[in-house]
């Protein structure tokens, strides 16, 4: 059976204005409009709807280097029970930025993003292999992040 949908239909407007977000998100109401064929107050407010039904964010993706965090690294998970359980202990962790669960050889996947090494080692140890239910894990560690991207727009 499959799951049930909670896609959001959305118009070419709407479209239009994430793609023009997505190109750069500090554009103004006003170019947006511009660019859709909308006024100004218009695109605000569909922004807003688009935002408070979740279908967007707006949000600043920073370079984890460039602020002090060295180390980021993906952990595959192999957990026993249930693991939404244990992926909403990992998601409270502060150093964890990112939690799936998947199907295959990890029942979660993990990314972490540390200041150091030692970080990531005390993480490892002192959190992630804690948590109940956790069988193991397996961690690859990032030695360049060669592409990240979030355009892909509204298809």
């Amino acid at each position: 059976m499959a799951p049930k949908s909670r896609q959001t239909h959305l118009d070419d407007t709407s479209k239009a204005i994430i793609e023009q977000l997505q190109v750069d998100g500090r554009r103004s109401y006003a170019e947006i409009g511009k660019a859709v064929g909308l006024s100004e107050a218009a695109v605000r407010q569909r922004v807003q709807k688009l935002t408070d039904s979740g279908v967007m964010q707006i949000v600043a993706v920073t370079d984890p280097l460039q602020l002090g965090f060295y180390r980021q690294a993906m952990i595959g998970l192999k957990v026993s029970g249930d693991t939404r359980i244990v992926a909403d202990a990992l998601a409270a962790i502060p150093a964890v930025d990112y939690v799936v669960l998947t199907a295959g050889t990890f029942d979660i996947m993990a990314e972490v993003v540390c200041e150091s090494d030692d970080d990531l080692i005390s993480l490892l140890n002192s959190q992630i292999r804690h948590l109940e239910g956790v069988i193991s894990t397996e961690t690859f560690v990032y030695l360049k992040l060669h592409k990240q991207l979030y355009n892909w727009g509204t298809r």
